[in-house]
């Protein structure tokens, strides 16, 4: 029900267009009052055309006449999404005070716009304005709708935001001649006790299917057929709009011409001219023609050619051709003084148009979800929308929360928090200083849990992702010319002693245990010495080195750095013996034998060793 009193409104700053007509209007109305009557008369069963409603100052326009083309000077808005996105955000909704008749007034774009209100036939008629002066072929239609449509009803619907995208399908292999590999055997006995028990639980679960149908069953809505609504249409051709289309401004939605939400028109009108639908709409507008051509199909008013109207009429054929010239020459000079229309532009400067919503916010309830938009600097933190998921449909019990952002100097722009598991993930635009794409986490305090994604092209190292707890962390990695693709590090207990005198963590690192390096396959080195896996056992000074196996082989080559037992380490000292220190498979190479050939070997992994206890700190700080 609306709050607001639209008797109150102040018109004294209207221009005097909008309290009188001129001559030119002045004869348009008498054309159309010529045609209401013969419509009325020839068709004593169609409901009233709404065709010359009083505006804002009380006086008499033509339908036509309130159309208003108009350009706004924003990017979004030459589009037909943007026009709708911002019309339904803009204009807060208001339901016809008698659901089966049209409105007995139709306002200006210019009062609509000021006062960010009205019904379906003021959406209608300033996104058909908007869409116009876009450059589309677009028109307002005066039809009928169910009810959910007209109240502006979306809780049986899904929120876009929730909308999976249509799965891509598989390509199947065109050859004919691949291996089809047997499939998993199963047991007859377990699929036979599996389908027995189904049918005992059938009859159970049939009747809950049933209950939760009925449940969810809208009632049936004993004014079905006869509510009124306005949308408008978008034809085909120019804009290279591919498919005619119904766009419904109470949404700003998308639909085809077959939905069966609209339930048929009675007539539609442009900035120029005004048809009457003549076809049967018994089944909806499914199988309606938009040729607005065909004359069979829409009833013109204003002819744009020499031919007379093609409705059966009574009156003389000499005063046919004259209302015809008539109304040839009243629309000619109508064009005429049609000049485009600033009244709109200077209307809706950019703080208003970057402010849509008239209340603060907007909220929308759907199925089991919750939809709130903002501003894009209404909140202090970029808050711009949020979708907030239920369990059930009265909206008691958050599973899910996902919030869009704008504008923010660490470039977040989406979090997703899962209510059950307290999972946060921050989502980042490319240019973050730390090249951040996702954060996920339960609390911000460090070794508490990190997943963290990055731009991997953008950084040196080659990092898309990594994973953090208080006991390990896992990096993963692309296209490195070194063919590293996980690093594996795993971590001790800090020093209890240190953490009770209240020395800070950073002071008292974690020991590192073991990095464990896996690398791809190198085709320009033999398998044999191209190194697969990597691990360091950095607390018993291991160093172990696996190898990639060629074809037809089952046992990778390995060789073992292990410590001199009963030998002091020594930081600078490289002690080998083939007996105690080097461990390798009898199929490994033959420079493997080679002392000095190993003693080599394992220098490297020792600097190594210490360059990769320097990225696993870095990295530890950088989490």
């Amino acid at each position: 029900v609306s709050d607001f009193d639209w008797s109150s409104i102040d018109t004294s700053h209207l221009p005097s267009s909008y309290k009188t007509n001129s001559w030119q209007e002045e004869k348009l109305l008498q054309l159309a009052d010529h045609f209401f009557q013969q419509y009325t008369h020839l068709c004593p069963d169609r409901k009233p055309l709404f065709i010359h409603p009083v505006n804002e100052c009380g006086v008499q326009k033509f339908v036509s006449t309130t159309v208003r083309p108009t350009l706004l000077p924003y990017p979004d808005m030459y589009y037909w999404s943007g026009c709708a996105s911002f019309v339904c955000d803009y204009l807060i909704m208001e339901p016809l005070k008698c659901p089966i008749k049209p409105p007995s007034s139709l306002y200006s774009p210019t009062t609509i716009l000021k006062y960010q209100r009205g019904n379906c036939f003021d959406f209608a008629v300033l996104l058909c304005s908007l869409l116009i002066g876009a450059g589309y072929d677009a028109y307002c239609v005066h039809g009928y709708a169910i009810l959910k449509m007209c109240s502006l009803d979306q809780t049986q619907e899904l929120c876009p935001r929730l909308r999976k995208p249509p799965e891509v399908p598989e390509e199947e292999d065109p050859n004919k001649y691949r291996i089809k590999y047997p499939l998993e055997p199963q047991s007859k006995f377990e699929l036979q006790q599996k389908a027995k028990k189904e049918q005992e639980t059938e009859p159970a679960q049939e009747e809950e299917r049933e209950e939760e149908v009925e449940v969810a069953k809208p009632k049936r809505d004993p004014l079905h057929g006869l509510r009124v609504h306005a949308w408008v249409l978008v034809l085909a051709g120019k804009r290279k709009v591919p498919e005619t289309f119904f766009i419904n401004p109470f949404t700003g939605n998308h639909h085809s011409t077959t939905d069966e939400c609209f339930l048929g028109i009675e007539s539609i009108w442009n900035h120029r001219n005004y048809w009457v639908n003549m076809q049967d709409c018994r089944k909806g507008c499914k199988d309606l023609s938009f040729d607005l051509s065909d004359s069979f199909s829409w009833e013109i008013m204003f002819s744009e050619s020499n031919e007379p109207s093609q409705l059966p009429t009574e009156s003389p054929e000499e005063d046919m051709v004259d209302m015809v010239s008539d109304s040839s020459d009243a629309l000619e000079q109508w064009r005429l003084c049609m000049e485009p229309s600033i009244c709109l532009t200077s209307l809706l400067p950019t703080a208003e148009y970057e402010n849509p919503f008239p209340r603060g916010k907007k909220v929308i309830l759907y199925d089991k979800a919750k939809q709130e938009k903002w501003a894009a600097y209404a909140n202090g933190d970029g808050l711009v929308e949020r979708v907030t998921v239920y369990a059930d449909s009265d909206c008691t019990e958050e599973l899910e929360v996902k919030e869009w952002f704008k504008h923010r100097e660490d470039l977040l722009y989406m979090r997703e928090v899962n209510k059950q598991t307290q999972l946060i993930t921050d989502h980042f635009s490319p240019g973050h200083s730390l090249l951040l794409k996702a954060h996920s986490y339960t609390s911000l305090e460090p070794e508490t849990g990190h997943t963290v994604e990055f731009y991997h092209t953008a950084r040196v190292d080659g990092l898309w992702k990594r994973f953090e707890n208080a006991t390990e962390m896992t990096e993963f990695f692309v296209g490195r010319e070194d063919f590293l693709h996980t690093r594996h590090i795993e971590f001790g207990e800090r020093d209890k002693n240190m953490e009770k005198a209240g020395i800070p963590a950073d002071a008292n690192p974690r020991p590192i245990v073991q990095i464990k390096e896996y690398f791809h396959r190198n085709p320009e080195k033999p398998a044999d010495e191209d190194v697969e896996e990597r691990v360091f056992m950095v607390i018993d000074d291991i160093i172990e080195l696996t190898y990639h196996l060629e074809l037809l082989e089952t046992i990778a080559s390995k060789v073992v750095f292990c410590r001199v037992i009963g030998r002091e380490k020594r930081e600078d000292e490289i002690f080998l013996s083939r007996e105690n220190t080097v461990k390798y498979q009898p199929w490994s190479p033959e420079k493997h034998k080679n002392m000095l050939y190993l003693y080599n070997l394992l220098w490297e992994l020792r600097e190594e060793q210490k360059e990769l206890k320097h990225q696993v700190r870095d990295s530890e700080a950088e989490v």
